[in-house]
C-alpha cells in the first residue's frame, strides 16, 4: 500500500490561492476520482491537505485535478505549489500538523479539532479505512502528549487570539473599542474570548444562526446582532473581525461605501481570517478603511513563536519517536501478513500490531 499526503499551505502558497481550493472536494470524491483506497481532506484557513492510501501510485496531477474542479482549469494549465510526502515523510508531516508544528501560529490548538473532524467526516462517509484510522488515531495521541510534555501552547497559540494582538498594536487600549465578530465557530469563539480578556466591553456577534449568536454572545458578555443587520454595524463599530464559512466575499466596497457615509471620518478596521475570504480585497483601497487577511498577520504570529521555541525541539523529539514507531509496527504487521499468506497454518499465531 501506498500512503502520501498531497497538499498546499501557508508555507507554499498565498491565501488567495489556498482558498481557490478550500472546501470543494470531499474524502469520498478523491477516493471515486483518484482511485484511493482510503482518502481525507483536511482544509483549514492555512492548509489544503489529502491523506490517501492507495494500491498503486497516484500522481499530483491527479489529486490536483479532483480538487480544481472549482476554477475549471486543467492542473496543467493552473499549477500551485502542492508538496508532496510519502510514507514515513507522509507520518511525519501528519503528527506535526496534529501537534500545531506546522501551524502558522505555532503551537495553537484548533488544528487538532479540525483534523478530528475530517477524520469524522471521512470515517463516515466510508472513505478511510484501517490504514488512516491507525495513523490518526496515533496522530491524535501525538498531539496530546506534545501538549502535555511541552509549553508549546505559552504565548498567542491561535489565530484569533493573534489577530486580537494585530488589534491591540493598531489601537493600543481596547476597552474603548467598539468590535464586531462575524461568524460564531471555534474561531470566532477563541476570538472573542481573547477580545473580552484584552478589555473589550462592547463586543456584538452576528452569525447566520442567531441561536448560535446568542449563544456565544452570552457565553462572553457581548450581545448578538441579527445576520441580515451585521453590515449596519459597520456605521459605528471600530473593528470588524470576521470568520465565516461563506463561498463568496460578505463584504464588498460597494456595500461598504454605503456605511462609510455615515463614520464621520472614523477609520474601520478589519481583519479578515476566513478562507475563502469574506472580505473582497479591493475594500482595502478605500479612504478610511484597513483591511488584513490572514497572511497578513503571519508577522504577529512569527513574533510570537520566540516565546515558544525552545519547546519545539522536544515537541520534535516525542514525533519522531512516535514516527519511528509507527513505521516499525506498520513493517511487522506487514511481514506478519505476509507470512500468514504463505504460510496459512501460522494464521493462528500471529497477532495484529498494536498501532
Amino acid at each position: 500500500m501506498n500512503l502520501f499526503c498531497i497538499g498546499l499551505s501557508h508555507h507554499t502558497a498565498n491565501v488567495a490561492t489556498r482558498e481557490q481550493f478550500a472546501g470543494d472536494a470531499t474524502a469520498e470524491s478523491i477516493v471515486r476520482e483518484a482511485g484511493c483506497a482510503e482518502a481525507l481532506f483536511l482544509t483549514t484557513c492555512n492548509r489544503v491537505e489529502v491523506y490517501a492510501v492507495s494500491n498503486k501510485r497516484v500522481s499530483t496531477d491527479e489529486i490536483a485535478h479532483c480538487l480544481t474542479r472549482k476554477i475549471d482549469n486543467d492542473p496543467h494549465d493552473y499549477a500551485p505549489p502542492f508538496y508532496r510526502y510519502e510514507a514515513e515523510k507522509c507520518v511525519q508531516h501528519l503528527f506535526r500538523v496534529a501537534s500545531g508544528l506546522d501551524s502558522m501560529v505555532v503551537g495553537e490548538s484548533e488544528i487538532l479539532g479540525q483534523a478530528k473532524k475530517a477524520y469524522e467526516l471521512a470515517r463516515k462517509s466510508g472513505a478511510t479505512g484501517p490504514y488512516l484510522h491507525r495513523l490518526f488515531q496515533r496522530a491524535f495521541r501525538v498531539a496530546k502528549q506534545v501538549r502535555t510534555h511541552t509549553e508549546i501552547a505559552r504565548g498567542a497559540v491561535s489565530v484569533g487570539s493573534v489577530a486580537v494582538d494585530l488589534a491591540q498594536r493598531i489601537f493600543g487600549k481596547l476597552s474603548d473599542c467598539k468590535v464586531l465578530v462575524l461568524g460564531a465557530g471555534e474561531t470566532s469563539e477563541r476570538t472573542a474570548r481573547a477580545l473580552i480578556s484584552r478589555g473589550v466591553s462592547d463586543l456584538r456577534v452576528s452569525n447566520r444562526s442567531i441561536d448560535r449568536a446568542c449563544e456565544l454572545a452570552q457565553a462572553v458578555g457581548g450581545r448578538a446582532v441579527p445576520f441580515d443587520e451585521w453590515a449596519v454595524q459597520c456605521q459605528e463599530i471600530d473593528i470588524l473581525i470576521t470568520s465565516t464559512a461563506s463561498e463568496t466575499p460578505l463584504l464588498t466596497p460597494d456595500k461598504l461605501a454605503l456605511m462609510l457615509r455615515e463614520r464621520l471620518d472614523r477609520p474601520l478596521f478589519i481583519i479578515d481570517i476566513a478562507v475563502p475570504r469574506d472580505v473582497d480585497p479591493c475594500v482595502n483601497e478605500m479612504e478610511g478603511v484597513y483591511l488584513y487577511d490572514i497572511d497578513s498577520i503571519r508577522s504577529v504570529a512569527e513574533q510570537s513563536l520566540t516565546l515558544r521555541r525552545q519547546q519545539v525541539a522536544a515537541a520534535e523529539a516525542i514525533i519522531a519517536e512516535h514516527v519511528t514507531d509507527f513505521v516499525d509496527a506498520i513493517s511487522r504487521g506487514s511481514n506478519r501478513a505476509r507470512q500468514t499468506a504463505e504460510h496459512p497454518s501460522l494464521g493462528d499465531s500471529l497477532r495484529p500490531s498494536e498501532l
